[in-house]
């Protein structure tokens, strides 16, 4: 059967911790799944999210960012996801194509009906059966994930995005929110500004309803 379930949101939001929860519960309940990235979850993918996130890439622009982020989705659904998918895998994805919608499109300015046409020709407008949104406040989740690079020693590694402006940052989140106007049936917004355990709760909330719908015993 399998359900593709993504995790969408700007900066320190807490999508991380939370697929990782979610991947918990899911899995306390017998239901197996699958816990990726993008860009990521593939070798050839990591290769490319080194490249796409190092804060020393500063003369990447935005149609490269896209063919970037593109080329590593193409390999992650044929290698990952669909694979998984086609095992009755329940598929957990920390970003997914609204985040280059999001990220490219609305905040960097490359024409949307390219990334949408992309996305048709070498994705197959592969779409999640349900993304949850986390939204907090932009300087709170900058300040978080910065925090959380320096800890990891990540600042230089994965550190680009957070060295945009704030005003990009917003950007990003206005067009989430235009993604999420378009979909309603398929987005839910969680409050990310909440205790890490009642983000959990909401978002066991959403998902477990979306799986009773696609017929699973939860």
């Amino acid at each position: 059967m399998g359900l593709f379930i993504s995790f969408e949101g700007t900066e320190g939001c807490g999508k991380t911790t939370q697929i990782q929860l979610l991947a918990k519960f899911l899995e306390s309940r017998g239901i197996a799944c699958i816990l990726t990235r993008e860009p990521g979850g593939t070798a050839v993918g990591e290769a490319i999210r080194e490249i796409f996130l190092r804060s020393s890439n500063t003369a990447l622009i935005p149609l490269t960012e896209l063919l970037l982020v593109t080329a590593a989705r193409v390999q992650h659904i044929h290698e990952v996801i669909m694979p998984g998918l086609a095992a009755g895998r329940i598929v957990l994805c920390d970003r997914f194509f609204d985040a280059t919608a999001a990220y490219q499109g609305y905040a960097a300015g490359v024409p949307l009906e390219l990334i949408e046409r992309s996305h048709e020709l070498f994705c197959g407008n592969l779409a999640p059966d349900l993304t949850l949104l986390l939204d907090c406040p932009l300087e709170l989740g900058i300040a978080r994930s910065r925090a959380r690079n320096k800890a990891a020693g990540q600042e230089l590694s994965e550190g680009r995005f957070e060295d945009k402006e704030m005003a990009f940052h917003a950007k990003v989140r206005q067009g989430y929110f235009a993604r999420a106007d378009k979909a309603p049936e398929r987005f839910h917004i969680i409050d990310a500004g909440e205790t890490i355990e009642s983000i959990h709760e909401n978002i066991v909330s959403s998902v477990t309803a979306k799986l009773r719908e696609k017929g699973y015993a939860v």
